[in-house]
């Protein structure tokens, strides 16, 4: 929905409800972000160069997200660390260039990618382009920070993974849930118990009209474009030696990514059910329940606002002032690659099957079909990762 477009009663109701979710800073981000995406030069800003010797950061995308969470939140920490950005709207980029003060913007990609002022770049653009953005700065030596889904298509995962074992450059997920105080508490609780587990998520997404560019065959729909969010949280909840092997079944009507069911049983017997709904208009964004059982814990988790953790006769009450996605902490870790050696980024297998587990859930609601997934070799996928790039490359 644009909500620049909406009456000024429903903006103002807006801007106030988002206040009290995310506080006066956040909110006022993103409103910017809206009035950012509309935006039209008659005449584009001039490049003018700044001597902020601090800045090495690109940004490819400069679409809502670009503008008021990677931006807003580098900008929030680091300070004027940016240094380029580059989107195929060249009015997007030259905005992003006015509000954060960077020291250009175009529209070649190349130019981010051969910077040798640039060493991390941050991939924000639609999701079919990606895996190539990032294909082709790991290439170029790039440490970079991919926002998901990191790939849509098989053959991009395998050539990012042969891109990444043959370059000095790190990389990182967008996937920011987990990396939120209550998914990490989420996390904390369940991995002090033992079993198996039960998972379900409900998630109420935005209704978003059918010439959506999300629904462009490329881009891979909204199994990848939203579903990719819950089925990364539910791998990561599952402690990593008994994960596999999943089986995924799903649960769908005339529709095959939206208004959906999907049943995850992985390998020590847990059982994860991932429901999204997208039939109408969400006020507040999206909207997402989450509980779990394992052992003598029972999680409830709401909007990532509120948490309850009960252990038998222990109550522990998580309540935020403001919902916390995690945004500001993902971003954060991936600028950090570039800085701390300990911080190593995501590793190929982990790559490997988080991007495997959406692609195969979307192919399993296609196909409406059950399919079972299996581990990351690591002795044979590297080997054949390897040969691979020597081939494409």
């Amino acid at each position: 929905m644009d909500y620049t477009s909406q009456s000024l009663s429903f903006r103002i109701k807006k801007a106030l409800r988002y206040a009290r979710l995310y506080g006066i800073r956040r909110t006022f981000a993103k409103i910017a972000g809206q009035y950012h995406m509309t935006r039209k030069y008659k005449k584009l800003p001039d490049i003018i160069s700044k001597p902020y010797t601090t800045s090495h950061v690109g940004i490819i995308g400069c679409g809502n997200f670009a503008f008021s969470n990677i931006a807003f939140y580098l900008y929030k920490n680091y300070g004027r660390v940016l240094h380029g950005a580059m989107d195929i709207d060249i009015n997007k980029a030259a905005s992003l260039y006015e509000k954060y003060k960077l020291n250009y913007y175009t529209d070649d990609p190349d130019k981010l990618i051969h910077d040798p002022k640039i060493d991390i770049i941050f991939i924000a653009s639609n999701h079919a382009s990606h895996a190539e953005y990032a294909i082709k700065a790991l290439q170029g030596g790039k440490s970079i920070h991919i926002e998901k889904p990191h790939v849509v298509t098989e053959d991009q995962l395998f050539r990012l993974c042969a891109a990444i074992s043959n370059s000095k450059g790190k990389v990182a997920l967008g996937f920011n849930r987990p990396k939120s105080y209550i998914g990490r508490e989420i996390k904390r609780y369940l991995d002090s118990q033992s079993g198996p587990g039960m998972y379900n998520w409900f998630i109420a997404g935005h209704k978003i009209n059918p010439d959506h560019w999300y629904f462009q065959e490329q881009e891979g729909g909204r199994v990848l474009g939203n579903l990719c969010h819950w089925t990364d949280f539910v791998y990561q909840m599952i402690p990593k030696e008994y994960r596999f092997p999943i089986t995924i079944r799903p649960a769908r009507s005339l529709k095959a990514d939206c208004d959906i069911s999907v049943t995850y049983i992985f390998g020590d017997g847990s059982i994860a059910v991932i429901t999204f709904s997208a039939k109408g208009h969400t006020f507040e964004g999206v909207k997402e329940r989450f509980a779990a059982h394992r052992g003598n814990v029972l999680i409830c988790m709401d909007d990532f606002k509120k948490l309850i953790i009960e252990i038998i006769d222990k109550k522990k009450v998580v309540s935020h002032l403001f919902r916390d996605h995690g945004h500001e902490k993902t971003i954060c870790e991936s600028y950090e690659m570039t800085r701390l050696q300990s911080n190593q980024g995501c590793s190929i297998p982990y790559i490997w099957e988080t991007g495997q587990l959406f692609l195969k859930t979307k192919q399993a609601l296609e196909e409406d079909k059950e399919i079972v997934l299996e581990p990351f070799d690591v002795d044979s996928r590297l080997i054949k990762l390897k040969n691979l790039y020597t081939r494409v490359f």
